[in-house]
């Protein structure tokens, strides 16, 4: 499974309207790479890997040097000096902030929850326009600096990609219509505590914005994606506007982006947005736990919707706090209010 943080729309809005044909180019063969990448399947293991108590990062950072080969050349192994390089050790700083986060909230070892090797290759490709995991490692381009920044800027797109990897070891969504988009929605979750665990910021201090700061100076834009109000992210002449819908009344059917999982995603997001504000304080230490016990709880079926999703987080926050709790109350709540009806998981 290839993941990638820029979604195609955009990409397609940008390859079709760009100002520049140079960046036209550029994001034509993004595309191109992203479809070729999405044709490979990574063999996943037969059963989950043993669980570990040594809890040590065990980081490796590779150069493409603007190649399109992985994982290119090492250039920063764990506990190695930094490199001066600043997208290079971005990159191993971002692989610690979100290992650390995953140990300290959840008890979990790494990506696979027994201490996987995590690697990042930076400086993938001529300037390319996305980041994305492979099914084994990170792969960040350096962006084209007219629309996109560095990828390995913002701390959440690192967490978002990561957390795909936490998925597919454990729940397994296939990326595909609804399950795809809680596939996308649970990466821009936990994308997004990795980077308020890192800041310290409360659910009300939160700007609840993925990828803020990626887009580049003179587009009118915030964030690739907005958990708050999703479709409010970006309007600009060369991306186009959101399209991102926050409640079922407006979900997109579409045979695109595998059904629209990058699209679709914003109503899951935003039903984890109003959870965690309404229960109040670090979102991580209970919206977080509950969604993460939802994920790596053995009971979610890999094709499962929204509706059997939003019921089993309700069954987490039950068996966590008790039916007639406030997180519980908080959790039926913010479903109701993305307008998603909650059926029994099964």
């Amino acid at each position: 499974m290839r993941c990638h943080i820029v979604p195609p729309h955009m990409l397609e809005r940008i390859a079709h309207d760009a100002d520049d044909p140079a960046i036209r180019a550029r994001a034509r063969r993004t595309l191109a790479l992203s479809s070729l990448q999405a044709t490979e399947r990574r063999t996943l293991p037969a059963t989950a890997p043993s669980p570990s108590e040594d809890f040590v990062p065990n980081r490796t950072i590779c150069d493409a040097q603007n190649r399109e080969e992985l994982p290119g050349r090492t250039v920063r192994a764990e506990g190695a000096a930094a490199t001066g390089d600043k997208v290079v050790d971005q990159a191993y700083d971002w692989l610690g902030a979100t290992f650390d986060y995953f140990e300290a909230a959840h008890r979990r070892n790494s990506i696979d929850g027994a201490g996987l090797r995590m690697i990042s290759t930076v400086h993938y490709g001529d300037k390319y326009d996305n980041a994305f995991w492979n099914g084994q490692q990170m792969v960040y381009g350096d962006g084209d600096g007219v629309v996109f920044t560095s990828f390995t800027g913002p701390l959440d797109i690192t967490g978002h990609e990561l957390t795909h990897g936490v998925t597919q070891y454990t729940a397994n969504l296939e990326y595909y219509g609804q399950s795809g988009a809680l596939n996308e929605s649970l990466s821009d979750v936990f994308g997004s505590l990795i980077k308020q665990w890192h800041h310290k910021h409360t659910a009300d201090q939160a700007d609840w914005l993925i990828g803020q700061g990626l887009l580049a100076r003179g587009i009118n834009g915030k964030a690739l994606r907005s958990m708050k109000e999703p479709g409010t992210a970006y309007d600009d002449p060369q991306l186009g506007k959101d399209p991102q819908p926050g409640h079922m009344d407006d979900y997109v059917e579409t045979y695109r982006d595998n059904g629209g999982v990058h699209i679709n995603s914003g109503i899951p997001n935003r039903a984890f947005y109003l959870a965690a504000t309404e229960i109040g304080g670090n979102a991580w230490e209970k919206a977080g736990r509950i969604w993460y016990d939802t994920l790596t709880g053995g009971t979610l079926a890999t094709d499962v919707d929204f509706a059997k999703f939003a019921a089993a987080t309700v069954q987490s926050a039950t068996r966590l706090y008790g039916a007639a709790a406030a997180e519980t109350k908080a959790v039926n709540k913010a479903w109701t209010g993305v307008g998603v009806q909650m059926v029994a998981n099964g």
